[in-house]
Parts: structure tokens; sequence; C-alpha cells
């Protein structure tokens, strides 16, 4: 299992065995480059034991706070924080962390063990149940290395991954053998087997009657003020950081805020494909604008078709679950280029879902009908067309992904219907798709990515902000607002961009061969999940196949099926 996420921790690994309970970690160097902070790290004096994946941000702060009250310290990172601040604090730990983490904490004297993940679940956690054990990694794959798994999918979950966009909530995932915690949520489980879990961070999406007066500007003003402390807080580090460029308004920002916090010699870094189907490829015009106007050391990476269809293999066996984005083989061939310079990178993930970014809200604001009209849009086929690409062994027993989309969009606590689709799409949607991308996409690198558009106090500021402001000027009005203040206008005032990745939305050449030869191999046979009379119409024109949310059907049936294969499933 450890060997299975050595990419994650290229700079050391450690592993502690106390009776039954194991930690093992792959280490990757960011903070307290010392041996004194190498892991699975022991606290003898405190009874405790940790592995830990991810960044504390405000851990000198609670450092210091815990030394005035007593405890000493042998490291100088954010591990042996959290070990002193779950002695301190216990379950109320997690709330004064700034950061995304994932952790589990042995504890000697009771023999309890505790894990969290954090409010975003930008850091990941895999459970598996064999017999009599409970097994935990930061990827699927480990866990299946590791043997005597449950291998077989779930049928709900492949629902999910057909309807709701490729999306598994947890705790499921793909395979029925492996669970995933969710994020915002704290473990605890006895020496007896117990378990308690206790979710720690849910926001309302309501309005606080003590801003009800705030105007346009003052919105503005304090998103802005929320937003430089979030950039300031993911410097942290004692090595450089750089940021992800891709020349839109989000990464555009940080690195406005990265230049403005004089962050010298800044690296900014962008990526970009060969067109097709007269589809353009890469966004460099804009990254080089903002690259100029704050004199970073700009690396542009262009990604010629024959290294893409070359590093397909590797982008497939990076992920922990099948993602069906074209922006995972860009941020993988990006991370792979930044990690021979850097370590840590600042991303623009979460903006679009906690400002209203997506072209489905704004006709969210006037809706009789939210579970509907969002479905319309987010939904890649509704059940009725899925039981005709489905063999009926494989199709869930109902309409499992409408029902949960439909639970999260009426359940109290959102104020309209555009805030219930902003909270669902931030705390579901979010975590298993862009977040869990650029976590595993970079981590195949060793690179660290941190995103302080979901840094938990401007989150929770956001979801106070009226709709109107934030679906001003077409959506994200009020972080454009924000964005003249910091960044060129031709960058604002643009047509929204994705990495756009034109050879994998127009399956054709040699991307139509290899999934097709995926589609039809025995094991795929074998299997049996979809339809043949499906498959062919998808191989006789790709093309004509395109999901609402412009993905290719074939990509995602395709996608799924080498997945399954690169896992040995």
């Amino acid at each position: 299992m450890m060997e299975a996420i050595a990419p994650r921790g290229p700079d050391g690994s450690g592993m502690v065995i106390h009776g039954s309970t194991a930690l093992s970690h792959r280490r990757l160097s960011i903070i307290d480059l010392s041996q004194k902070a190498r892991q699975p790290m022991v606290d003898g004096e405190l009874g405790l034991t940790i592995a830990f994946n991810g960044c504390i941000y405000n851990y000198p702060e609670l450092r210091a706070e815990l030394e005035g009250r007593g405890y000493r310290f042998f490291s100088h990172g954010d591990t042996e924080v959290i070990l002193k601040a779950w002695h301190a604090w216990g379950t109320a730990c997690v709330e004064r962390f700034h950061g995304m983490f994932a952790f589990v904490i042995h504890e000697r004297d009771t023999d309890r063990v505790v894990m969290a993940r954090d409010r975003f679940g930008i850091k990941p956690l895999y459970l598996a149940r064999t017999a009599g054990a409970l097994r935990f990694a930061s990827t699927l794959p480990a866990l299946v290395k590791g043997g005597d798994i449950d291998t077989s999918i779930d049928r709900d979950a492949l629902h999910h991954y057909m309807s709701f966009h490729a999306v598994v909530p947890p705790p499921r995932t793909i395979l029925n053998g492996v669970k995933k915690l969710p994020p915002a949520t704290l473990r605890v489980i006895e020496a007896d087997g117990r378990e308690t879990d206790r979710l720690y961070w849910n926001p309302p999406h309501q309005r606080d009657a003590t801003l009800a007066d705030l105007s346009r500007e003052e919105w503005r003003d304090r998103v802005l003020d929320a937003l430089r402390i979030a950039v300031r807080r993911r410097m942290v580090a004692d090595v450089p950081v750089g940021v992800l460029l891709s020349g839109g308004v989000d990464s555009s920002i940080i690195t406005g805020l990265l230049a403005e916090e004089g962050q010298k010699d800044l690296m900014t870094f962008s990526v970009g494909f060969e067109e097709a189907n007269g589809e353009k490829g890469d966004e460099f015009v804009y990254s080089d604008l903002i690259a100029q106007r704050f004199g970073t050391d700009h690396h542009k990476i262009f990604v010629p078709s024959s290294q893409l269809m070359e590093a397909l293999p590797g982008v497939i066996g990076a992920m922990s679950e099948p993602m069906v984005s074209y922006d995972n083989v860009g941020f993988y061939l990006l991370a792979k280029e930044v990690s021979k310079h850097i370590r840590v990178v600042q991303s623009g993930q979460g903006a679009d879902e906690v400002f209203a970014g997506y072209h489905w809200y704004p006709p969210l604001q006037n809706t009789n009908d939210v579970v509907g009209d969002y479905a319309k849009v987010f939904f890649d086929r509704s059940h009725e067309v899925l039981k005709t690409q489905l063999n009926p062994d494989w199709m869930a027993d109902s309409d499992v992904s409408r029902a949960l989309v439909a639970a999260h969009l009426t359940k109290a606590g959102a104020d309209t219907p555009v805030d219930a689709a902003l909270r669902l799409d931030s705390q579901v949607m979010l975590v298993d798709d862009p977040v869990k991308r650029v976590d595993n996409m970079t981590m195949a690198w060793g690179l660290e990515a941190r995103v302080p558009f979901l840094d938990h106090e401007l989150v929770e500021l956001a979801a106070k902000i009226p709709p109107e402001f934030k679906l001003n000027e077409g959506g994200k009005g009020v972080l454009k607002d924000v964005a003249r203040l910091v960044v060129p206008h031709e960058v604002i005032d643009r047509k929204k961009g994705y990495f756009p990745v034109p050879q994998l939305k127009y399956v054709d050449g040699p991307y139509l061969d290899m999934v097709r030869d995926a589609l039809t191999s025995q094991a795929a046979r074998e299997r049996g999940i979809f339809r043949d009379d499906y498959l062919q119409r998808l191989f006789a024109d790709p093309t004509g196949h395109i999901t609402p949310l412009q993905g290719s059907e074939l990509w995602q049936v395709g996608l799924l099926e080498l997945w399954l294969q690169a896992q040995g499933v």
C-alpha cells in the first residue's frame, strides 16, 4: 500500500505498529524539512501517533497558543501541532484548523483511533473493511493493492457516474469494497469497534440580517479582504510557492494578490493543447498578459497531440476514482512540468462553485422546480435514457442520482434555489470532481496544490452574499468586482474558459481506437456493463453524442473501462 502512494510522498517513508494498529506514511517535505517532522509522528509523552496528509496554515498561531497552555514541542511543523491540539481540545480541534487535511491518530492508552477530513475534502481518505480489519489510505488504488477488497461495482455509484457527471458522493466509490470518509467529518473508533461521526462544519446559505444593508461595493471590499487573507495563509511553507495560471479570472486574482504580498520571483505555469475541429486548445494570450503585468517567472507548456496520447495511461493510473473531465490530463501534464521547478502551488479551484460562475445558476433565480431545472443542465442523461445504455443487471433499482440531488436541494438552510444549488455544488460536486482532480493529478508528481477560494472563512462570507450580487455580469459578479481592483480588464471581460483539450471531446483517430479497443476487450465483454447497441452508436458517431455539459459520452464510458482495467479490477 505504501508503494502505491509513493509518488504522493517522494521525500521519505515510515511505519509504526502498536499492537493491532499500524500507521504508515510517505512524506512530501514542505514545512519543517528536518527529520524531527518525519511521519508517522510519535509523541511518547502524550501517547499519540499520527499519519497526516495536508497542511494546517495557521499552525504557528495554534502552536503559540498551545505553548501558552504548557505544551512542549520537539519539531517545528504542523504535524505535531495537530497532535497537541487533539490532546488539548479533543474533537473540537478540527474547528480551529485553517487548512486541508486528512489524518489518523492512534491513542496508546485507550487504543482509540481518530480520523478526520477537512471541510471540503481537499485531502482524500479512503477506507476498506476486510475480515476483521479496517484499512485506510490517501488513494483508492492503494487499498486495492493491499488485496482482500470487494472490487465488484456499486450499481448506485455507477448510476451517479453516468448521471451526475461522474460525481460519486461519499461514502460510496465505484467499488463496493471501498468507501470514503465524508468531508468535514471527524470519526472516533473506540477500542471495541464502536464508531461515532461528527459533522463539524455546515455553513448556512442564508442572509445575515446584520449585513442586509451592505452595498455591492461593500460586499466587494469584504470579499477582497477575505481573499487577501486566504492567499496570505497559503504562502506558509519552507519552500517557494507558485501559481497554476490558466489566464482566467480566478488564477489571475491569486497571482495579483501574491505579487501584492511581495512574493519575489513568483513562478507561474500555463498549459495548452493542439486545436481540433476548429476548437482552440490554449489560452496563452491571457496568461501571458497576467505574467507580464506582474512580472512573474512564467512557464508555458504546450502539449502536442502525440504527447497527450502518451500521457493518458499515467493520467488514468493517477485517478483514485474514474473522472471524466478533460482537465485531468491538463493538470497531470502541468503538474509534471511544475514539479521540476517547485513543490507548492496555489490554484483557482472553487471560485465557480462558491461565487456562482457556472451557466446553470442564473436560470435558477426564477425556477419553480429547482431539482428538475438543475438536473436538466447538469445531469449527463436521465434515468430513462440510462436504461437504454446499461445492461439491466447494472441498472440501479431507482433513480438514485436524482433522489440524492433532490434531498440536498430541498433541505433547510438555503434561502433561495440559487443558494441551494451553490450549497450542493460546493459541498458535494466540488469535492468529487474539481478538488479530487487537482489533488490526484498534482500529487501524482509530488506537487502540493493549495486552493485559497476554499478558505472556509471566505466561503462562509460568500454564503451570506445575496445571489444577485454573485449573478451580476453573467456570474461571479462580486468576484469580478474584486478582480477590477487587481487585474487587467481584458482577463475579466471575456468568455469563460476551461482547460480546453479538444482531442478528448471529439474522440477520433488513435483516441477512438484506444477507447474502442478497451470497450470491446474480453474484460469489458465479460463485465457487460454497457449495451452493445449503445456502444455501436457511439463508435459510429462519437461527435454526435455530447452531454449537456459538453462532454463526450464515448469518452465517459471508455474512461470507466480503461480505469477498471488500470486497477486490475
